[in-house]
């Protein structure tokens, strides 16, 4: 069996895991009662917002796009000339956006979303098979792998930073929260510190890791962010899931919110009700938790689903 067959095998056999993970969440789901009695009480205003979010998703996953084609357009190391990776396989911003939602189901079917670098080089390596220069491209999956690690950490450190300030102007979430929690968000700081230090000298086998790329992918973490935050602002005034207090203390508590999901320990198979819960916790109400689910199906489910045409359009 040619590589080129088997690569494509894995690339279905994870998508197809993945709808059918997500076919039965659906089919799971246990609060459609709260999920209808909530569109039926929105206004023309609510759905503007509901749909104002959804818009919103395509801008969320061409930030990332943003982002992952700055890393793969940075030198790696052991490669002829040390051309980026974006340069030998001239990754377009399209090719980026369609690993990018690929990438989306295959973090749904490993622990931790551990499997989203991976099948993003998973797709590379299957152009690689439609071009020449095998020899010069050996080695391309620990390059883009080093190049995941580092956006992996430039993304949690903007989520820590922004969330780690939102604590700091909410003193009643702080005191909720309570200092074992903070403890572990402190060590989560310290870690985060020292692979900034640490990065550049543990990845220069495979990438050019320089302190400018590091400011660059965690403004654009940042960016990302923010388009995080408005959604969920936008989905909590839809669903009436402000709670009490309403508006105030919603830029910070949105920060919070990314932050508390981010720590948590999670697998895919509970992030949604992780998210529910947290969301309820913050804003106080049930239908933040029902806020939280919807989101996550935004930002998740659709993502997924797109990824169909993107792939069809590459074909």
């Amino acid at each position: 069996m040619k590589r080129k067959t088997i690569w494509h095998i894995i690339e279905w056999a994870v998508a197809i895991a993945a709808y059918a993970w997500l076919g039965y969440q659906l089919a799971t789901y246990d609060r459609y009662d709260l999920v209808a009695s909530s569109l039926r009480s929105m206004g023309w205003q609510q759905w503007t917002a509901l749909v104002l979010c959804i818009a919103l998703m395509p801008l969320n996953m061409a930030i990332e796009a943003w982002r992952w084609r700055t890393l793969m357009g940075e030198r790696m190391s052991g490669l002829t000339d040390e051309r980026s990776v974006a340069d030998l396989f001239n990754m377009s911003f399209a090719e980026a956006q369609r690993q990018v939602y690929y990438s989306k189901l295959a973090g749904l079917v490993t622990p931790w979303r551990l499997g989203e670098y991976p099948s993003r080089a998973l797709l590379m390596s299957q152009k690689e098979l439609k071009g020449e220069g095998g020899r010069e491209l050996t080695g391309i999956w620990p390059r883009v792998l080093a190049m995941g690690a580092v956006g992996s950490t430039t993304m949690t450190a903007a989520i820590v930073l922004a969330g780690v300030a939102g604590i700091v102007f909410s003193p009643a979430v702080f005191a909720q929260l309570g200092s074992s929690y903070l403890y572990s968000v402190g060590v989560v700081v310290v870690v985060i510190a020292a692979l900034y230090a640490l990065m550049p000298r543990l990845l220069r086998k495979y990438a050019v890791v320089t302190p400018d790329l590091l400011v660059r992918s965690t403004a654009q973490s940042l960016v990302r962010l923010v388009c995080w935050c408005v959604q969920l602002a936008l989905v909590l005034w839809a669903v009436n899931g402000l709670g009490e207090e309403g508006m105030s203390g919603l830029v910070t508590n949105t920060f919070i919110y990314y932050l508390l999901v981010t720590i948590t320990p999670n697998i895919p198979i509970v992030e949604a009700g992780v998210r529910g819960a947290w969301a309820m916790f913050l804003f106080g109400s049930v239908n933040a938790a029902l806020a939280g689910v919807v989101l996550w199906a935004i930002n998740t489910l659709l993502p997924c689903l797109v990824w169909l045409f993107f792939r069809k359009k590459a074909e």
